[in-house]
């Protein structure tokens, strides 16, 4: 195990190396040249150069902009002069709150959903849910968001259109855990509508697939009751490569949380991004990009560790061959795979 870990931490930090070269030579080499190639005076580079902390060759300022980050300073904002760590630390609270908050929803709706869909095939409870799946998949957060605003918040005034309260610190009168879930409730519904329909989906298949294996056929020949069957036999397996799939899915949570915080008003770290593209706030832009990459590839190495402790297979593999879709083919390969009336 400890040699699984090893592995695994060394290719976070070989990701790590690779997203923030890749967005350091976007957001800071390439400014400087445009700036020389359209004003073509030195003046004007060097000025873009001051700004942007770079006075040297490309390898050595990244260094330099790596060691900074490790000792957590990543620069300071272009529009306000405020450091970028502590405007990161106002907002990713915020994100961080609606991905996970929204996972757990959503997961809350979607196991059990997707279990009794596929105990009940093609029963009104499975059409009904395959109609769900349908237009949850189909339906963009942004349009799922501005829907359930106007539906909760300007017609029924059941929920608030938009906006914030602090779970910890109030403001303004508004705040604590009762305001905060009341604001917050609504961005977890659109994150729940979207990614539940695509768990059920994947969770229905599965168990409908488990159920027809040999070895569940052999304890209810044996006689073991459908809730034993169902417990230790259907769910384990069946419920295994949610492990995979969240881990893939709360990076694109992160990514989709920009719609969802525009909508409702978040100031979470979506909205900061878009705020800082309009204003061209480069530092800003670079810090959240850092942030979010290292909070996925923590998160994910959590994943690979739980999924590690869950199926002792995956420890064996190499680096290159234990990847998101090959702990999905591994999961899908505890049992035989017969065919499956849907």
């Amino acid at each position: 195990m400890l040699a699984y870990l090893v592995r695994r931490v060394l290719w976070a930090g070989v990701l790590f190396l690779a997203i923030t070269a890749v967005t350091y030579i976007l957001f800071f080499v390439l400014p400087v040249q445009r700036q020389q190639t359209v004003r073509r005076t030195e003046f004007a580079a060097t000025d873009v150069r001051q700004d942007l902390n770079i006075h040297g060759p490309v390898y050595s300022e990244y260094a330099k902009f790596l060691s900074r980050t490790i000792h957590g300073d990543l620069g300071r904002s272009f529009v306000n002069r405020e450091s970028v760590t502590q405007i990161i630390g106002d907002a990713a609270p915020i994100t961080v709150w609606l991905v996970f908050g929204g996972a757990f929803i959503w997961l809350l709706v979607a196991i059990p959903v997707g279990i009794l869909s596929a105990l009940r095939p093609r029963s009104l409870l499975d059409r009904i849910t395959m109609t769900g799946v349908l237009i949850g998949i189909s339906a963009h957060p942004l349009w799922i968001g501005l829907m359930l605003s106007y539906l909760f918040g300007y017609r029924l005034h059941a929920t608030p259109i938009g906006g914030y309260c602090d779970l910890i610190h109030p403001a303004t009168g508004c705040g604590g855990p009762a305001q905060w879930a009341y604001h917050m409730i609504l961005p977890w519904i659109t994150f729940t509508i979207l990614f539940a329909a695509l768990y059920v989906r994947m969770i229905r298949a599965n168990v409908l697939e488990t159920l027809d294996a040999d070895y569940v056929q052999t304890a209810r020949a044996k006689g073991a009751s459908a809730w034993r069957v169902l417990r230790s036999h259907v769910l384990r397996n069946a419920l295994m490569p949610i492990v995979t799939m969240l881990g893939m899915d709360i990076g694109v949570a992160f990514g989709g949380a920009v719609f969802v915080e525009t909508i409702f008003g978040l100031p979470g770290l979506g909205q900061t991004a878009v705020v800082s593209l309009r204003r061209q706030d480069l530092p800003t832009i670079m810090g959240i990009v850092v942030w979010s990459t290292l909070a996925i590839l923590a998160f994910n190495l959590v994943v690979d560790l739980l999924y590690a402790a869950i199926d002792p297979r995956v420890r064996v593999v190499t680096p290159s061959e234990h990847s998101a879709p090959k702990r999905a083919e591994l999961a899908t390969q505890a049992t035989p795979k017969p065919a499956v009336q849907a």
